[in-house]
């Protein structure tokens, strides 16, 4: 299996976020990629290294304004000042005009200061904006293309060591520790790529509401979720319920219940590719997060590494053109482990 690593997912170094109004560390670090593309390498994967692909790729799934206030937004934060006062190091939203519609804040018009105008598009204040988030954000990105041109060049699978991850990112919105949705991006490379259908299969823990949200009543890409019932006080909280189904019958959501193991899970996965293949995509892209382990407190899914290597070898039996592109998982201590389970199971 070819996998593509992308340096520069290092300049992202954001070490804290805000979490109910207390400052926490974060878990969405460096270390993450380093440790799977290392795992990677000494299983013996070919290592690509990833290549700019300028914004097309961005343009075709996010908002051109979101885009420049994602890239503008460290550099306004020094410049108003806010290095000094309140005295934090990254960009935080305090000031959601959303909530109040237009009388609360009209996007159009902007705001003055990037403390209001992030408010625009942040989902939570826990995905904080460092000096170099815009860097490594686009190197995912960038991964996540390249993975996606291999596959059309002939690859049968490519895995992109993605970080930060991207499902929770939307066309003009970003939250749960991703910026730009790395999987949206490699769906949409492929279908410029002339393929004509594309399925996004998501096993993150957690719902992946910013890829729904890209490809809602999109009638060529096909989106399904099997992830932790929101309904139980995950994130993303009010999306990803079942009801959840688009005009195009393109999207399908399949929750499991708080606690579920390997039985549960890899029923609703199965549940899951049957509609894939009934949908009969011409390629496939996985959104791989492994935080649906047991030893992962970032959810409360129990699933084993034999849970893993069945899901992959489920998903290879679609015989389609597979695009891996990772997400969730955050115990460092296991976090190649699972997933290389997918990706050994998937070529088993």
């Amino acid at each position: 299996m070819r996998v593509v690593v992308a340096p520069d997912h290092v300049h992202h170094d954001v070490v804290t976020g805000v979490w109910c109004g207390a400052t926490e560390a974060s878990d969405e670090l460096p270390a993450r990629a380093e440790i799977i593309a290392t795992a990677c390498a000494a299983a013996g994967a070919e290592m690509v290294e990833a290549h700019d692909h300028g914004l097309d790729p961005l343009l075709r799934v996010h908002d051109e304004r979101f885009l420049t206030t994602l890239q503008s937004a460290y550099e306004r934060w020094v410049a108003d000042g806010h290095l000094e006062s309140p005295g934090i190091p990254y960009v935080t939203p305090y000031f959601f005009p959303p909530v109040a519609g237009q009388h609360g804040g009209r996007r159009a018009r902007g705001a003055a200061t990037i403390r209001a105008e992030i408010g625009f598009y942040a989902m939570d204040t826990m995905t904080c904006i460092g000096e170099g988030t815009w860097t490594g954000a686009r190197a995912a990105a960038n991964a996540a293309a390249t993975a996606a041109d291999l596959v059309a060049d002939g690859a049968g699978v490519a895995y992109a060591v993605c970080r930060p991850p991207g499902h929770h990112a939307g066309p003009s919105f970003f939250g749960g520790s991703c910026y730009l949705n790395n999987a949206a991006v490699a769906a949409a490379q492929l279908r410029a790529a002339g393929f004509e259908r594309v399925a996004v299969v998501d096993i993150d823990a957690h719902h992946g509401n910013g890829t729904q949200a890209i490809f809602w009543n999109d009638p060529a890409v096909f989106y399904g979720s099997v992830h932790v019932d929101p309904a139980a006080g995950w994130f993303p909280h009010t999306v990803g319920h079942a009801d959840e189904i688009d005009d195009t019958f393109t999207n399908r959501n399949l929750p499991v219940d708080a606690g579920a193991g390997d039985g549960e899970w890899l029923e609703s996965c199965a549940m899951l590719l049957a509609h894939v293949a009934q949908f009969e995509p011409d390629a496939m892209i996985v959104s791989l997060g492994v935080d649906a382990a047991a030893d992962d407190a970032n959810s409360p899914l129990q699933v084993t590494d034999a849970g893993f290597g069945a899901v992959g070898r489920m998903l290879a039996h679609l015989d389609r053109g597979t695009v891996f592109v990772h997400e969730g998982g955050y115990v460092l201590r296991s976090l190649a482990a699972h997933t290389l389970a997918v990706l050994e199971g998937f070529e088993s």
